[in-house]
């Protein structure tokens, strides 16, 4: 047993373990974005740190199928930054809150030597939760958009070089109107944050499956982290139904597996501990 499931498996409950947690009707999630962790400040502008600590935690909500609406932030922050530093993080995560419509409504500030941010959104159910167990054997696992992007790109941070401002790496380009028009037909969901090898086995692992490649994917495909694409499955019947809402909302869609009764193993390092 690795750290990360050792501390979910002391707080496990019917409630816990997915992308947010399902109580009366509202969705609640919480991601951190930390220094030095998920960024590092030579990387990005402290009004792109802002927007995708929002956006990252959005996601966590689309693929529960729910919309955001207030967010409590937590936020620790070094004692030598600047009025005009903390004016540029704000704007970052205020001006991505209000393109959904989301309500700051509370939180917490510290000091330390480092930018951190916690953020706990709320998010009202639309319809019906989308959870990552449920699925059944012979449904189609899909993901949507392009995968490996984000190890590339942080490949290229790391050699000292800067990304243009729309890469994913800098700013996820989340999917919820396609996946909002596509959830009554979604068996199971997620999004992908740990690459789509480790993510696809936290999916099969809990419903006790294994899958079948329909496609052969790359390196990059099955192990780039941060990508913030959907993952999900369907009944079989419903294929032409998701391809064309893909067509509509102009979302590259990967049909890539099919599910089968056995047991799926990940090789890959965990990537929280």
């Amino acid at each position: 047993m690795d750290k990360e499931k050792l501390i979910i498996k002391a707080f496990a409950n019917p409630i816990n373990g997915d992308d947010g947690a399902v109580v009366d009707g509202y969705c609640y999630s919480k991601d951190l974005f930390c220094e030095n962790v998920h960024f590092k400040r030579s990387w990005m502008s402290l009004e792109q740190i802002g927007a995708k600590a929002m956006l990252v935690n959005i996601s966590d909500a689309i693929v529960m199928n729910s919309t955001p609406k207030y967010v409590l932030l937590g936020l620790s922050l070094p004692k030598d930054i600047s009025f005009d530093e903390v004016k540029k993080l704000q704007n970052g995560l205020l001006k991505e809150a209000k393109k959904f419509d989301i309500q700051i409504i509370g939180g917490d500030t510290i000091s330390d030597d480092k930018i951190n941010i916690s953020l706990t959104l709320i998010s009202k159910i639309n319809q019906k939760a989308i959870y990552r167990k449920g699925l059944k054997k012979g449904d189609l696992l899909a993901f949507s958009g392009k995968l490996g992007d984000s190890i590339k790109g942080l490949k290229i941070l790391q050699n000292g070089f800067f990304l243009h401002s729309n890469h994913r790496s800098i700013r996820p380009n989340l999917k919820q109107k396609f996946f909002y028009d596509i959830a009554k037909k979604i068996r199971v969901s997620m999004d992908i944050s740990d690459g789509l090898n480790k993510d696809l086995s936290r999916m099969l692992a809990i419903n006790r499956l294994s899958v079948t490649f329909l496609k052969k994917l790359n390196f990059f495909e099955l192990n780039s982290a941060e990508e913030y694409e959907i993952l999900f499955a369907f009944d079989k019947k419903y294929k032409a139904y998701i391809k064309n809402m893909a067509k509509k909302h102009r979302v590259k869609l990967n049909i890539f597996a099919k599910t089968k009764t056995g047991r799926y193993k990940y090789y890959g390092k965990e990537h929280h501990f």
